[in-house]
């Protein structure tokens, strides 16, 4: 069995200039946790999900350090805190969407969909095929497909 064969071409995706606030109620009218992020050529450049829009209710908690030597050595990492932080200012999906997302091809076989979903953590993967999108598979569609096999 393939992407192809458990997709849902329907797909509900924004433009990277829509608002913090038009994507909370469009996730929440359409009960989805997520939707991708596209450019003026369908491209797929970004996700924003039900995670990243809980940032914007957080406080930023800078890494701990330890001085030495005069120097400063953090205990965590800064990386993770700058991100904390985009998201917390962000007003549009091109500020708050993880930028790093992971697709596929509709030839993708669904066990492969199933690894990258847990080796990722992810909960949607959208297909692309030319660089276009063309479906979206969520973790609900792969359990569906599992339980009816």
């Amino acid at each position: 069995m393939k992407a192809r064969d458990i997709m849902s071409t329907d797909v509900i995706a924004i433009k990277k200039d829509t608002t913090v606030e038009e994507i909370a109620h469009l996730l929440s009218e359409k009960n989805i946790s997520g939707v991708p992020v596209l450019d003026d050529s369908s491209k797929v450049i970004g996700m924003v999900s039900e995670k990243d829009l809980l940032y914007k209710d957080i406080e930023p908690h800078f890494p701990p350090v330890v001085e030495i030597l005069g120097g400063l050595i953090f205990l965590k990492s800064v990386k993770q805190y700058n991100e904390e932080l985009r998201k917390l200012v962000a007003t549009r999906a091109e500020e708050i969407m993880t930028k790093k997302v992971v697709t596929i091809g509709p030839d993708t076989e669904v066990e492969r969909i199933a690894e990258l979903m847990i080796e990722k953590d992810i909960n949607r993967i959208p297909v692309v095929d030319n660089q276009k999108l063309v479906g979206i598979i969520s973790r609900a569609d792969v359990i569906k497909y599992i339980s009816q096999r």
